[in-house]
């Protein structure tokens, strides 16, 4: 049986889960603060390693392109081989591969070393979820538990730039990687014990479907900031190798015994609306954190703290909003706060791209900031909900698994889309930002166009 719905130990102590659970959700937060806290640091790292557009580009997506495609397929890895020995290795390899980060001596050194984090990211996701249920197999107990490991998504979101701006003015961008070390350590003292031990289940897997997936992203990836930095035989070759992947992906999955995408999944009413207003919404959100800082270091002239510090309005609301999100699905469904998100979502792409090409200055990119940041904690706690809902029966952890995939396959695309008009002074991205923030608006509005309207059911 999956790991996932194995009964806790015999005699296991709530106080002694009390410390597991906080190493497990430790773990998910520094997973989460690495897709944002790289964002302030951008301009440093351009200077220190003399990075054009592209390189900042892989820099960020290499993390996002592994992260994405392996979550496809890590929840039968973590029930394969026991989600905590899964969990465990990856936050290990986490750890280490931070130090070798901070230690980088080039861009594209870096751009592998984020593609390794990103392999361990995806090892930690899904089996900390089986640890909790392994650790709390009440269900009441297990929702609140789950409550708590959530919430530190938002905290991470809204840390990231804020830690990522005091860090790289302490000491560089290299600190940004260094505090991922002690963290490491300090989930895995917390995450250890019997109390956290999950058996070996006997799901299949299939390595040669997850490795085309990962070509495909990665390939298509590589064409698309190819084609923003103008060398149009790079961008047909790569576009070339990402149909030629995905065409090999789909045949492999058509006669897959373990196939990585569930058909059923997918064939579900509303799914695919669902999954791609997660992409949207994900787009939009790393898309921002990647131009902005650039804008707000080279229009601006602000420090790297000050640039972190400039994106409260954007993230303080993922800590807190959520809570208000929560009350509303229960009351009337997920679909009205997945609207209202992708709408708010779609004015602040319109705001920014205004305010920029009238000339940036910052009090009036606060009333983007906060759409923005209002836009995605409207969305993406519903959209969890829309998606586990919508699945079916027992196969909500597919489902889950799945938006997940998604959001990080929206969030390379909006960077190496969006990072095309990013403003860095060679190497591309010469043209101005204002068309990536319009960029963004659109992707949200044709979404919001093509997202269904009916009323959904309400909770239970």
């Amino acid at each position: 049986m999956s790991s996932v719905l194995s009964p806790a130990p015999a005699g296991t102590a709530p106080g002694r889960r009390g410390p597991a659970l906080l190493g497990i959700s430790l773990g998910y937060f520094m997973v989460l603060l690495d897709t944002t806290v790289l964002s302030v640091a951008e301009p440093d790292l351009a200077r220190s390693l003399h990075g054009t557009v592209a390189g900042l580009q892989w820099a960020v997506t290499g993390y996002t392109v592994v992260f994405g495609a392996l979550l496809l397929s890590a929840g039968a890895v973590a029930d394969r081989y026991g989600a905590h020995r899964v969990f465990r290795a990856g936050i290990a390899v986490f750890g280490a591969g931070s130090l070798l980060c901070a230690a980088a001596p080039d861009l594209w050194t870096l751009v592998a070393l984020r593609a390794l984090l990103g392999a361990a990211a995806a090892a930690c996701v899904p089996a900390s979820m089986a640890m909790i249920a392994r650790l709390y197999p009440q269900p009441a107990e297990r929702a609140r538990a789950v409550a708590a490991w959530a919430a530190t998504s938002g905290a991470a979101l809204a840390a990231g730039p804020v830690a990522g701006g005091a860090l790289v003015g302490l000491a560089g961008w290299r600190a940004i990687f260094l505090i991922n070390v002690p963290l490491a350590a300090a989930v895995l003292a917390l995450a250890a014990g019997r109390a956290v031990r999950c058996p070996r289940g006997s799901r299949r897997l299939d390595g040669a479907a997850q490795l085309l997936a990962c070509a495909a992203l990665a390939l298509l990836t590589d064409a698309l900031i190819a084609l923003g930095a103008g060398a149009l035989a790079h961008t047909a070759a790569s576009a070339a190798g990402a149909l030629a992947a995905g065409a090999a992906f789909a045949v492999r999955e058509r006669g897959s015994a373990a196939p990585v995408l569930v058909p059923a999944v997918l064939r579900a009413p509303g799914m695919p609306a669902a999954l791609a207003a997660g992409a949207a919404v994900n787009f939009v959100m790393t898309g921002v954190l990647f131009v902005l800082p650039l804008v707000f270091q080279r229009t601006l002239g602000l420090t790297p703290l000050q640039n972190g510090l400039a994106f409260l309005p954007m993230t303080l609301p993922f800590a807190f909003n959520p809570l208000l999100t929560g009350r509303i699905v229960a009351r009337t469904g997920p679909r009205r706060p997945v609207l209202a998100g992708l709408g708010l979502l779609t004015a602040g792409g319109v705001l920014f791209g205004a305010v920029l090409l009238g000339g940036a200055t910052y009090p009036p990119l606060v009333a983007g900031l906060l759409c923005t940041g209002f836009g995605v904690s409207f969305a993406l706690p519903a959209l969890a909900t829309m998606v586990v809902a919508s699945a079916p029966e027992g196969a909500a952890g597919a489902a889950g698994g799945l938006l997940n995939a998604v959001r990080q396959l929206g969030a390379t695309l909006g960077v190496a889309t969006m990072g095309a008009f990013a403003p860095v002074g060679s190497g591309g991205g010469s043209r101005d930002p204002a068309y990536a923030l319009f960029v963004a608006a659109a992707v949200c509005a044709a979404v919001l166009a093509l997202t269904p309207r009916a009323r959904s059911p309400r909770t239970p």
